[in-house]
């Protein structure tokens, strides 16, 4: 018999017959339970009993749940499947149902009595976590002996992941089941109390339009208020329909749009995106991309070529009944990819609320953290109740089983530490940094453009253009200069020079790797000022001193084995308040996220060296003051940004006995 679609409902006093049959074919008499005893569990508040019934529209009962409602433990009384029905995964079904019953009405263990002789059953109960407490004696009647176990329903929370649910008008024409996702109707969602009260699940709305107050807008509209992610969010479905906001949005893989295109012969060209997938030879990666940036399950991209470039004409959110009936089997083939991804199956032992991603580089010599500073982190996440757990770049297919990103490796628009931010936020999840941080915060020409604009005092600066540079100028200069590669980093790719001679040598290479340079007057000082800063609230300042013999904090080419310079780490109150308040007022020009302020004091004067998204915080140095409290205070803020996210209402799940 081919498995079908089976849904979990209450029992009523009409399905007596059917449970009385499923009792006489299920059970030894001495374990049967009679007519007026499964009247009464009906009727019981403290008792739940649930039918299974198939979804074809006869509505069928193919097996039967009976639990019983402790205070803190949830017993299984009966679970049993028709014959007919039997060793097709219709058992499990029912045991998920009694695991989801007792995660949502916080129960902390799950109870069950079985015949100590059926050791068949005794061994499926323990596959499926159940360990036995002890043998009872005579339980059933004499010489019947029954095995009590036990389920620690604990563990179903603290290893729960995000559930995937599709909403769609009209289920059964959804013809592909074998995908890590459940199908449910519209009405289902809006009315089916589970989903309106849990924010663990994310919502991919397929219904059959999008229109202004149809049921698909209502869908993303109350997935969003019920603290769910939603794909496609309201916002989603709004942003389509402008086309400014559409090239805003792809303006970063403009590059990647045009080389991906470059074969055409025509002037136009269409894209199905159907999971981040297309069944266009040759434009994958095109796809991945787009489904980054926008936020749809399906969607087409239409492109016009304007002046030998391409450009996006249209963007339309599709929906299953405006998929050409040519595509669906694609369209069931990438939803089974994209939902079946494998997924992190650590054994968590302590139930947290929310799960950390902590992006690191194990082979990274200069991260932002060492692995003391990581360990600190993750302390700090398990005494705040979260789960923290360390990824690497081959983990990127594993971003949505998280509610949060953290990323502590050198941040890069042009590698995964960029690409891992972009795809974190497009999955909704809290990020920091988040792509805007990294993008400001890796280019110094939008530093210094901002700061000026904004009247924050920075070392005089030049920005040299590489079609435009006329080494004229050079003459005119005040030296020794500073010379800097637009994204430089940790000192690396920042040349000084002394005259004009050095400087035009160091120009022309640095014109090689980019078409535009920074060109600053040389500001000596002893150190430099750091203020770390996230939420726009300063958080701790070092002293950074120049590496020995050398100009910059960091002297790549020393022979010490240390390529940095001292520091010193004070309160915040030690701190001149000018250089406080200047350094949040650049990073407020940024962001909001964990930044660090890099200045230099004068004379009197504040200079504002550069903002840094991703800054060091390591044990000895930025943490010296606050101790702990450093690593508790940025696990706070992930914290707060993941309730703000999800818009968190407290409801007490548990059942009042009248």
């Amino acid at each position: 018999m081919k498995k079908i679609d089976i849904e979990i409902r209450k029992a009523s006093v009409e399905d007596i017959g059917f449970l009385l049959k499923l009792e006489k074919e299920s059970f030894p008499a001495f374990q049967r339970s009679t007519k007026q005893s499964i009247k009464h569990s009906i009727e019981s508040d403290f008792q739940e009993v649930l039918i299974a019934a198939t979804k074809d529209g006869s509505n069928t009962p193919i097996g039967a749940l009976v639990l019983f409602k402790y205070s803190k433990s949830l017993r299984i009384y009966s679970i049993a499947i028709a014959s007919s029905f039997q060793k097709k995964g219709y058992g499990d079904y029912l045991l998920k149902h009694v695991y989801e019953f007792a995660n949502r009405h916080q129960y902390g263990k799950i109870l069950i009595e079985v015949s100590a002789k059926n050791t068949t059953l005794i061994d499926w109960y323990k596959t499926k976590g159940f360990y036995t407490l002890g043998m009872v004696k005579d339980y059933y009647c004499e010489g019947e002996d029954a095995l009590k176990m036990e389920f620690n329903a604990k563990a179903i929370s603290c290893s729960k992941k995000t559930s995937n649910i599709i909403v769609i008008n009209q289920p059964y024409k959804w013809a592909f089941t074998d995908i890590n996702a459940k199908i449910i109707s519209v009405k289902e969602y809006i009315n089916n109390p589970i989903y309106q009260t849990n924010t663990d699940f994310r919502i991919f709305n397929l219904c059959s339009s999008y229109k202004y107050q149809s049921y698909g807008y209502y869908v993303s509209l109350l997935a969003s208020a019920r603290g769910q992610r939603i794909i496609p969010s309201t916002i989603t479905i709004r942003d389509f329909g402008i086309l400014n906001v559409i090239h805003s949005a792809a303006y970063d893989i403009e590059e990647h749009i045009n080389s991906s295109l470059y074969k055409e012969k025509g002037n136009a060209f269409s894209l199905n995106i159907y999971f981040g997938q297309t069944n266009i030879k040759g434009y994958n990666s095109l796809a991945s991309k787009l489904h980054q940036l926008f936020e749809a399950p399906l969607f087409k991209v239409d492109f016009i070529k304007h002046d030998e470039k391409w450009m996006i004409k249209k963007l339309k959110v599709l929906t299953l009944n405006k998929v050409p009936e040519s595509d669906l089997n694609c369209v069931y083939e990438f939803a089974e990819k994209y939902f079946n991804k494998k997924r992190f199956n650590n054994t968590k032992l302590v139930n947290y609320k929310y799960d950390i991603a902590v992006l690191v580089d194990p082979k990274e010599t200069n991260s932002p953290s060492c692995p003391k500073a990581l360990e600190k982190f993750k302390s700090a996440a398990n005494r705040k109740g979260l789960y923290l757990e360390f990824i690497t770049k081959k983990d990127i297919d594993k971003i949505n089983e998280f509610d949060a990103l953290f990323i502590r490796e050198t941040t890069c628009v042009n590698n995964h530490t960029y690409e891992f931010s972009r795809m974190a936020y497009a999955e909704g999840l809290v990020v920091l940094d988040d792509p805007w941080s990294i993008l400001r915060c890796s280019n110094k020409i939008y530093q210094n453009e901002i700061f000026k604009k904004h009247k924050i005092l920075t070392p005089e600066t030049n920005i040299f253009t590489k079609n435009l540079f006329d080494k004229k100028v050079l003459k005119q200069m005040n030296y020794p200069l500073v010379l800097k590669q637009p994204d430089s980093a940790f000192s690396l790719g920042v040349i000084k020079v002394v005259n004009e001679i050095e400087a035009l040598a160091a120009i022309n290479d640095l014109f090689k790797i980019s078409d535009m340079l920074v060109c600053q007057e040389f500001l000596y000082s002893e150190f430099d000022w750091r203020i770390g800063i996230i939420d726009n609230t300063p958080l701790f300042a070092c002293k950074y001193y120049m590496s020995k013999d050398h100009w910059q904090i960091y002297n790549w080419k020393g022979e010490e084995e240390d390529h940095s310079g001292d520091s010193e780490t004070l309160s915040i109150e030690s701190v001149p308040e000018i250089v406080v308040q200047t350094a949040l007022k650049a990073s407020s020009l940024i962001g909001d996220g964990l930044y660090g302020v890099d200045l230099k004091m004068i004379d009197g004067k504040v200079y504002v060296v550069e903002v840094n998204d991703n800054p060091n915080v390591d044990v000895d140095v930025e943490d010296l003051v606050l101790k702990d409290k450093l690593y508790d205070l940025i696990i706070e803020s992930i914290y707060n940004r993941i309730e703000i996210a999800k818009n968190v209402q407290k409801i007490d799940f548990r059942h009042k006995s009248k």
